[in-house]
């Protein structure tokens, strides 16, 4: 990202970025959901059974529950993310030609804090929707069966009523105030600083290596494909915070399913009751999820889609 770009192209790039992103990797994400919610391997066998059963029993558009949650809030998710990140960067290499890595990976950590402002409650609403479906497959029945899970820890409505996100955030914030939506959200630090850490560095080193001489930018492929390996490498990385966070943030729970008072006391249930493998739940579809919405979004960003649409208006 050149230091002359100017803010709201950056906010348009990252916009474009995650509304592209996300609707192409959004089903893969819902199976990420659902498979790091179960408790044992009762329903899905890996993603593509998850994708397949879904489909069945949801239709197409059940894929995309909780997508237009996702598609409002990742514009300024992505947005304060990238914006960030370059805001510390800015501040922390002065004189920008010197690499430094402990500079980038401080940078990176100031991204990752500021964007959990939206990150969490996005993502606290998104699990709920996402995981819905998981109930409907599990009893293979009518709405009656489903009422034998016990509902929102929030009391929502009931739980055969398809749950929505506005309905869930109004409830959150009736009963628990701001903080309802703000749940997990030590969890979602925990994920998304070392996250960051790991992913901005990478990229900025492995695009820097196909730079061209004269125009001083890394071609399309390059920065689209620096920004998938870095993706996934983090996102392999930071799976174990990811499976603590979605437990931590699933409200609705089983008869047979473990509410959890914190990270810890989460993280020592996972490991006594599912063994160490239970933390990469999931980890073959984040990394999925992951590589090309970074790629996606690096590649919007050096297409220069923002500065583009800004000349239009000139």
């Amino acid at each position: 990202s050149s230091p002359g770009l100017s803010v709201t192209a950056k906010l348009i790039n990252g916009g474009v970025a995650g509304l592209v992103g996300v609707t192409c990797v959004f089903p893969i994400d819902l199976a990420k959901t659902r498979l790091q919610n179960q408790h044992c391997n009762d329903i899905y066998k890996g993603m593509i059974d998850c994708l397949m059963k879904t489909a069945r029993a949801e239709g197409f558009l059940g894929m995309y529950r909780g997508a237009a949650v996702n598609l409002t809030l990742v514009t300024p998710e992505k947005a304060i993310k990238l914006a960030a990140n370059d805001f510390f960067r800015q501040l922390l290499m002065e004189d920008g030609g010197q690499r430094n890595l402990k500079m980038e990976m401080l940078a990176g950590c100031g991204a990752g804090m500021c964007q959990v402002l939206v990150t969490c409650p996005m993502e606290m609403l998104k699990i709920q929707l996402q995981d819905a479906g998981r109930w409907a497959v599990r009893h293979q029945g009518p709405a009656s069966a489903l009422s034998s899970s016990v509902s929102y820890t929030t009391g929502l409505a009931p739980a055969h009523q398809r749950p929505s996100a506005t309905l869930i955030a109004r409830e959150l914030l009736r009963t628990h105030g701001l903080a309802g939506l703000y749940k997990g959200l030590g969890a979602t630090l925990l994920r998304d600083i070392p996250f960051s850490i790991i992913y901005f560095p990478l990229f900025a080193n492995l695009n820097n290596l196909g730079l061209n001489e004269l125009t001083g930018k890394a071609s399309f492929a390059h920065s689209f494909m620096s920004g998938c390996v870095a993706g996934s490498v983090a996102a392999t990385a930071v799976t174990p915070l990811d499976v603590l966070k979605t437990r931590i943030q699933t409200l609705k729970k089983g008869l047979d399913e473990e509410v959890y008072s914190g990270i810890i006391d989460c993280a020592r249930k996972l490991w006594i009751q599912e063994g160490p493998s239970a933390f990469m739940k999931g980890a073959g579809c984040r990394a999925l999820v992951i590589a090309p919405l970074f790629g996606i979004a690096q590649g919007v960003y050096f297409i220069g889609i923002g500065e583009r649409i800004l000349k239009s208006f000139e």
